[in-house]
C-alpha cells in the first residue's frame, strides 16, 4: 500500500479542548507522522503522513476529535508524500 499525505483544517469549537494533544495521541495510535497546531483564526491545522489506511483513520478521527470538541467542518487536501517526519508533534 502506498504512503500518502493529508493536509487537514478543522473548524468548530476545537481550541481549548485538548484537540492538539488528543490529535497527537490519535496519530500515534494510527502509526502516522506529521504535526498539528492551532491557528489564530480558531481552526486547527494538521498534516498526516503514512500508509493510506492509517492516514485515513487519523483524518476520520478529526471529524469528531476529543470529547469536548465540536467539529463543524473538516477540509482535507491530498498532497505528495514527503517522508520527512520521524514522529508526530505539536507545533506552535
Amino acid at each position: 500500500m502506498a504512503n500518502i499525505r493529508a493536509h487537514v483544517f478543522i473548524e468548530g469549537h476545537v481550541q481549548g479542548v485538548f484537540f492538539r494533544a488528543e490529535t497527537r495521541e490519535a496519530a500515534q495510535r494510527c502509526g502516522v507522522t506529521g504535526w498539528v497546531k492551532n491557528l489564530y483564526d480558531g481552526r486547527v491545522e494538521a498534516v498526516f503522513e503514512g500508509g493510506e489506511e492509517e492516514v485515513e483513520r487519523a483524518v476520520a478521527w478529526c471529524h469528531h476529535g476529543p470529547p469536548h470538541a465540536v467539529v463543524t467542518h473538516v477540509e482535507v487536501t491530498r498532497e505528495p508524500y514527503t517522508g520527512k517526519f520521524s514522529s508526530f508533534s505539536i507545533t506552535y
